[in-house]
């Protein structure tokens, strides 16, 4: 009996270590999936931090541009919401029930959030196939992906949407 416990202690070990090294090794792919108004786009993880339904007070700033939208106290912090759609120079982000606030991540040093039409979840894009290279304007926006459903997703930096000195500078 002590000698069947140690094989099958030993074959756990073994499996254990296993994992734990292909865990190391295999790149994380999965990002977290949001819809601002009808396209869809990948945030990584380590850019995003808390997710949260949107506020019923939000303080509006004067003399601030029409994309953002206020303040807004999450968890005893300010945080400044923009409307990342509006930002691009495009029409407002549709609202509804199922709309959340985005915070950065704390280590990209900036207290903001963007509004978010709706979150779409965790997506594993390891398996979907880049899509033609276009050019993009916005200096925030990386690669665009297609899924096995045939549907577009774009890349969104975080890091370089935080950098950008017009989505700082957000007075009028």
């Amino acid at each position: 009996m002590q000698a069947e416990t140690k094989t099958h202690l030993r074959e756990f070990q073994e499996n254990l270590s296993e994992r734990l090294r292909n865990a190391q090794v295999t790149p994380r792919t999965a990002r977290l999936g949001l819809a601002l108004g009808e396209q869809r786009w990948l945030v990584d993880l380590s850019e995003a931090g808390e997710i949260v339904p949107i506020p019923a007070q939000m303080t509006a700033v004067p003399l601030t541009r029409d994309w953002f939208k206020g303040l807004v106290n999450l968890r005893g912090t300010l945080f400044g919401v923009s409307d990342l759609m509006r930002f691009a120079g495009e029409a407002y982000t549709p609202l509804s029930k199922e709309s959340r606030l985005l915070a950065l991540a704390s280590g990209l040093n900036l207290n903001a959030a963007l509004l978010v039409t709706r979150m779409l979840g965790l997506h594993d894009s390891s398996a979907w196939r880049e899509a033609p290279a276009r050019a993009s304007a916005l200096p925030w926006a990386n690669r665009c992906l297609v899924d096995p459903d045939g549907r577009e997703w774009h890349e969104l930096s975080l890091v370089r949407l935080a950098a950008d000195e017009r989505f700082v500078s957000v007075s009028r």
